[in-house]
């Protein structure tokens, strides 16, 4: 029975994952991520291949352009041209700067989720394909004698013995009934959102005060 509760936990994480999306737990990890190596590099720890210092240093040079520029809009151009010529070449320089910057990030975001995504893949659907292949030939349970009849050999295929529940046949079996639960669920949400009045509708009058 441990197989059957442990196959059916590894179908539904992974069919939770899809649920939610990837791309969104990517993020919220991501999240937890960076927080995790900045409350370390606080600490003292060396993080050669963490980034804190590029993130805390786009953070700081956003700040000093919105700043510089707030200054440039107030610098005439024609009286006080120096002025005006400095300030211009700061934006310039930071502008540039925060868009080196910003790639660097957009690429190590991206080195991120392509990681993440392959962990996920061989955490969910690589090890069903690994615990399928393991336990080819073990039965999750076994049916009541002749409880499908002729048609029960089909839920031991391909190696399971007969009259079991063979590991491909209960992991599709819990896939679908997980399908079946998302798509009850979505419809039970979508008919609430439907149902909820709308804050701006006017309220609906009484009888007293229609009368």
């Amino acid at each position: 029975m441990s197989l059957l509760f442990f196959i059916f936990a590894l179908v539904f994480v992974t069919e939770l994952i899809q649920w939610v999306g990837k791309s969104v737990l990517a993020e919220l990890v991501y999240g937890v991520y960076l927080q995790a190596f900045h409350v370390a590099t606080v600490y003292g720890v060396y993080l050669q291949a963490f980034h804190v210092a590029t993130v805390r240093r786009q953070k700081e040079l956003k700040s000093e352009l919105l700043t510089l520029k707030a200054e440039l809009l107030r610098t005439s151009a024609q009286d006080q041209f120096a002025k005006w010529a400095k300030l211009r070449r700061s934006v310039d320089k930071g502008v540039a700067e925060l868009e080196k910057l910003n790639g660097e990030i957009a690429t190590r975001r991206t080195t991120f989720s392509m990681k993440f995504n392959t962990v996920v893949w061989v955490l969910t659907t690589g090890l069903q394909f690994a615990v399928g292949w393991w336990f080819r030939r073990s039965a999750v349970f076994y049916l009541p004698p002749g409880w499908l009849g002729p048609l029960g050999w089909w839920l031991a295929f391909p190696f399971a013995p007969k009259g079991s529940v063979s590991v491909g046949a209960w992991q599709m079996a819990c896939r679908r009934i997980l399908k079946a639960g998302e798509r009850v669920v979505k419809d039970v949400l979508a008919a609430d959102a439907e149902t909820e009045p709308s804050k701006d509708s006017p309220p609906i009058p009484s009888k007293a005060a229609t009368s």
